[in-house]
């Protein structure tokens, strides 16, 4: 399909900077079937859902992934900004580094000037390998919890660009832009829909008969990007590290043949669910790489709802959405959140997707 397709204007202002308070007074766009738009709120959520659904969350943990330091070695030392983007192994990171053009391969930065890493303060990285985006692989002189205790020390949390560009990040963003649900570290960005669960939504969930099941997807930089490509069989997806259990997996089973329906909170647990179902629908174990890239025209075999934010133009997201609920609908949808004032992206509102039954 045509990328324009997915393009739309969106005022700077709709552009939240900071998240709701507490996290479930945040606003919920209901789009349902035939494209039915009903304005609520996240605290809302139980209400539209029945007894047996089964609420499936990204337990992924944001790493401190913005890192500042400079070149050494040569005649200058220029400022460098690296944002991790993807572990490799115990000492090796991909990243994205600015600016690209001062870095070759076999130079050395580093980061930091103080902190507890050691004695100096300062992690280095050796630049192995460097791609033609801009993207670097740094070999780190540390390697396993000692390399990741010196990230945590010297890092920041990254924030996407569109809230980065506009401000810089402070101590509220540490605890903001991680869901209640973070325990297994390795995203370098926050599976947003999972932001807006407070315990006592978690609780009012429970009571209604809602199920609640942890599974993993270390989400990637490249997951807000827009589409460059002029059509999407064009576009390469970015891979990213998932994984659900054994149990969970028989958990969802279970409920779905007794007539539960599976409801991924954001489009990362989406991706990793789809990830793992068969063509009939049932979920298997998962503890893998996916690259998955869902347009108009796939077929869900695995979730039956959606929560999710409000997802950048020409980006995977809002073509993931847009297969969910067709493209007419979200666009509607979309034009409906921007003119009644919903916040968009990361620290914004969210919609609550019904998908038609096949």
């Amino acid at each position: 399909m045509r990328t324009d397709l997915f393009d739309f204007e969106l005022p700077t202002e709709r552009i939240a900077l900071r998240p709701a308070h507490p996290r479930d007074s945040a606003r919920m766009l209901v789009v349902e079937p035939g494209a039915s738009l009903h304005d609520r709120g996240i605290s809302d959520l139980p209400q539209w859902l029945k007894a047996g659904d089964q609420l499936v969350v990204n337990d992924t943990k944001v790493i401190s992934a913005q890192l500042r330091g400079r070149r050494l070695g040569r005649e200058t030392e220029p400022k460098i900004e690296a944002t991790l983007i993807k572990r490799l192994d115990g000492s090796r990171w991909q990243a994205l580094v600015k600016p690209a053009k001062k870095l070759s391969r076999g130079d050395v930065v580093r980061f930091g000037n103080e902190g507890r890493v050691c004695l100096l303060g300062h992690l280095d990285a050796e630049v192995e390998d460097k791609g033609e985006d801009g993207a670097v692989t740094l070999s780190f002189s540390f390697h396993g919890p000692t390399l990741d205790s010196a990230i945590s020390d010297l890092g920041s949390p990254p924030l996407p660009p569109y809230i980065a560009s506009k401000r810089a990040p402070d101590e509220h963003d540490a605890d903001d832009y991680q869901t209640m649900f973070a325990v297994n570290e390795g995203a370098v960005a926050a599976p947003t829909a999972g932001l807006h669960f407070t315990p006592a939504l978690e609780a009012a969930l429970r009571e209604h008969g809602v199920g609640l099941h942890r599974i993993t997807l270390h989400v990637g930089a490249g997951t807000f990007l827009p589409v460059k490509a002029d059509d999407t069989s064009e576009h390469k997806m970015h891979s990213e590290w998932g994984a659900i259990s054994p149990a969970t997996a028989e958990a969802l089973n279970a409920a779905r043949a007794r007539g539960g329906r599976v409801v991924a909170v954001g489009t990362t647990s989406l991706r990793v669910l789809e990830s793992a179902a068969t063509e009939n629908g049932e979920i298997r174990p998962f503890d893998d790489e996916t690259a998955i890239f869902i347009t108009p025209g796939y077929r869900f075999r695995a979730v039956d709802i959606l929560l999710t934010n409000f997802h950048l133009p020409r980006s995977t997201l809002f073509m993931l959405v847009s297969a969910f609920s067709g493209l007419e609908t979200m666009k509607r949808a979309y034009s409906h959140a921007i003119e009644s004032g919903y916040r968009f992206y990361s620290y914004g509102d969210a919609c609550l997707l019904v998908r038609s039954p096949d």
